[in-house]
This record gives structure tokens, sequence and C-alpha cells, in this order.
């Protein structure tokens, strides 16, 4: 299967393109810097054009003939503090881009059979209740439920001229060094009394960390896309979030747990954290209780269905592959037998 990848060198991005070459299909790329991505190790006889998906061009023709798109194009929510620069950049970088690939879909010769489209639980608005969210829920108002329902409708009428499009509302990815993670591994380890819980105190009263957190690992994220992609009943709405989500205190104790950190039951008052993040910090102390019912209807087996258990695995180097026998002479090698 020929799969045409927008965002394919974020950090779901890269993880679906390279499931996708393992199990032999064929991933071509759209990036602004074509370049950088062809020289990339992982990336390496990939096919990867060089465009903007928010700006119609030549680039289309590249996507004229391919089976599927995926679309995971979109500014990254951690990269830098909120402005109003930052936010339409958010907004633009998904809606627009979503526009431009239905248009460039519906106006190819040979039009792909599937748009699996990105979009985030941020779509359901943030909760101070337990309610448990499925895809049948309502969307928000605060910017980044308008921003996803934007985003998920710019996909929408493509299923008149029968294509399937799955949208995949992706939770919090948890994964070594990027994400959400990226921004708060530092933060708990240099906080001075140690990890604590933050969101959910108010703004200036101590945090207790009561939010709902919905959570995900990022091979569980690749394979419920993969499981969008291939599955020909997945259709809307689909929950990209692990069955368990947890109180973001739980995740903030397993969190200090794996870094070693004491763990101190009261954090930091939301003002505090919007001062070192920014308007982002919303994302994390504003939460939501969202249950993955779509994927698992559709029999996604969860990789990592625990939050402890997941974070352990992303702070747990992998054991290195055995040296090939050419290199095992080269320096670093010599001694990797001797090991008991």
């Amino acid at each position: 299967m020929k799969v045409f990848v927008t965002g394919g060198s974020g950090l779901i991005g890269r993880g679906i393109v390279q499931r996708l070459v393992a199990r032999g299909d064929q991933p071509v790329i759209l990036s602004r810097r074509a370049d950088e991505i062809r020289r990339a190790r992982n990336m390496r006889g990939i096919e990867v054009i060089q465009g903007d998906p928010t700006i119609a061009g030549a680039w289309e023709i590249g996507l004229d003939g391919c089976d599927a798109v995926i679309n995971l194009a979109g500014h990254n929510l951690f990269a830098q503090r909120w402005n109003q620069t930052v936010k339409t950049q958010i907004r633009d970088s998904r809606v627009l881009s979503t526009q431009v690939i239905a248009s460039a879909i519906s106006r190819s010769k040979n039009p792909p059979r599937v748009l699996v489209q990105g979009s985030a639980i941020g779509y359901y608005g943030p909760k101070t209740d337990d309610t448990e969210l499925t895809e049948s829920a309502p969307s928000g108002t605060d910017f980044m439920a308008v921003v996803c329902r934007e985003w998920e409708d710019a996909a929408s009428g493509l299923d008149k001229i029968g294509v399937r499009v799955p949208v995949v509302r992706t939770g919090v990815v948890l994964a070594s060094g990027e994400g959400a993670l990226g921004a708060m591994t530092p933060i708990f380890k240099w906080l001075p009394g140690g990890a604590a819980p933050v969101g959910s105190g108010g703004k200036l009263s101590p945090a207790k960390g009561e939010q709902w957190f919905s959570w995900i690992h990022v091979d569980d994220i690749v394979g419920i896309f993969l499981t969008a992609l291939d599955h020909t009943s997945a259709a809307g709405p689909i929950n990209g979030t692990a069955p368990n989500p947890v109180r973001f205190v739980d995740f903030a104790r397993a969190l200090a747990k794996v870094l070693r950190r004491p763990f101190a039951p009261f954090g930091p008052p939301d003002a505090v954290l919007n001062v070192v993040l920014g308007e982002v910090a919303q994302v994390i102390t504003s939460g939501q209780r969202v249950l993955p019912k779509r994927a698992m209807e559709l029999g996604y087996s969860f990789r990592h269905p625990e939050v402890a258990e997941a974070i352990k695995s992303i702070f747990t180097p992998p054991k290195p592959a055995p040296a090939p026998a050419a290199a095992a002479h080269g320096h670093g090698h010599a001694h990797s037998a001797g090991h008991h």
C-alpha cells in the first residue's frame, strides 16, 4: 500500500512511517524540510516530497495515485510559549493543511480510498467532573476545542466522493523527551521538593492533581492510526487514548518513581505553571476523562494499557541489539562478549 503522510517527521509521524516500512508498505512523506529528512538516518530510502501542506502546489502530484493519506500536519503545541502568532500557527497549520489536502484528494485522477485525519481530545474542552467521554460527546468551546472542530470539519465532505475518513482524536502522547513528557520531565527533575502534581488546585492554591489525564503511549497511538488505516469499517471519530485514564496526581506519582524523585502531595499553583510554560499549561492543568471506545470496538489491543508500566517502558532504554559480525572488531564491541 502506498501511503502519503503529512507531518511524517513529527513524533507520531516518525513512528507511523517506520511501522509502515516494517510491514512492507510504501510511505511518501510531504515536508517543508525535505532535504533535512532525507538525510536523517531512520528515513533512508523513503520517498520525501518537498512542499507545504497549507499551500496547494506541485506536491499534489505525489498524492495522486496513493492508496491512502495520513494527515498529521500541525504545529507542535509544546514547541514554544503561546502568543497570538503561535496560536494562529497552531490553528492554520491544522485547518488550512486539511482543507488543502481534502481539495487535492477531490481533484485527484486516482484518489486515495482513505484519509486518516488527525485531531485531538482537546475537541471535548476542559472538564472539571468525572464524566467519561466517548466519541459521541459534544465539543467544547475553548481555543483548542474550536481548533479541533474546524480541523475535523475541513475533511468532512470527502465521504461524499467515496473516501473513508476516520478521525483520530489523540490524547497526551507519552514519549521520551518530547511532547508533554519533554515539557514535564525537566520540571519534575528540578523541583526543589521533588516531583509533585500540577493542576486543578485553582489559580493560587496548591495543586492536588485531581484532574483527569487522558494519556497514550506513542506505540499505541501509532497502532490506533494504523488500525484506522486498515479497518474498512473505521470512519468518523476514534479516541486515541489509553483505556485507563488516571488522575494527574497518579500519573505524577508514577513519573516521580521512575525518575527516582521524592513525591510531594501538593504541587505549585496553576499560576506558577503558567509562568513556566505559558498558556500551553492548560493542556496539562485542565483535564478530561476520555475513553477509546471506538478503538476497542475495532479490536485494537493496547501494548501499554497501564500508566506506570507505560512510563517505565519509556525511561527504560531498549536492550542494545547484538552487534553484526562485520562490525564486531570495531571499537566499542570488543569487550561486549565479556558481560555475564
